[in-house]
């Protein structure tokens, strides 16, 4: 079976709703912690790092951005290494199983230099270190949790992959993640017109 022409991005949509859920829960846990930025997207491609200044929290610098892409779309017979088979050869044959690689990537204010030409305090560089460390757990931990409940009561099978602090560049600072997730094939393959 083929995939359904929406099951790639309602999940990349599910994906974004649950990490910005977390985020706002840690917030209201975690003194000083900022919640999930209002600069909140799913994009085509790797995303922009457009701005890091939320406009939704004012000046204290703590806004961000919070984005949800995919890095590549692969067959696959043993979930979750890539299938190499021939296809084509029999009509419609598609893998049994659509891998996903999303990419979950959050951005925050980073500490910069300040009008004087000085570098930022280790306090604040501590304090930046500490969102990015908290945002890093959570984001983790809400993909953990929520994934699973994306595909009905049988639950849905994926593989963490890698987590990793990006920049600080531009006055941006903050987390990828990557997760490889299952998409079982329920629709039918388009009718073939060649004969």
């Amino acid at each position: 079976m083929a995939l359904s022409p929406l099951a790639i991005h309602d999940l990349a949509e599910a994906v974004l709703a649950c990490v910005c859920v977390a985020l706002d829960e840690t917030a209201a846990d975690v003194e000083g912690q900022p919640g999930c930025p209002c600069r909140t997207c799913v994009v085509p491609g790797t995303p922009a790092w457009d701005d890091c200044v939320d406009p939704c929290s004012g000046d204290d610098g703590a806004g961000g951005q919070l984005t949800v892409n995919y890095a590549r779309i692969y067959g696959t017979s043993r979930f979750p290494q890539e299938d190499l088979e021939v296809r084509g050869l029999r009509g419609c044959q598609p893998a049994a199983t659509t891998a996903a690689e999303m990419v979950i990537t959050l951005l925050r204010c980073a500490p910069t230099v300040n009008e004087n030409g000085c570098p930022p305090t280790c306090e604040e560089l501590s304090a930046a270190a500490r969102v990015t460390h908290v945002d890093a757990a959570t984001v983790y931990n809400a993909l953990m949790c929520c994934l699973p409940k994306t595909a009905g009561r049988r639950g849905r099978r994926f593989v963490m992959g890698q987590q990793k602090v990006i920049g600080p560049q531009g006055g941006c600072v903050g987390i990828e993640q990557r997760v490889i997730v299952a998409l079982p094939g329920c629709a039918p393959c388009p009718e073939d017109d060649s004969s």
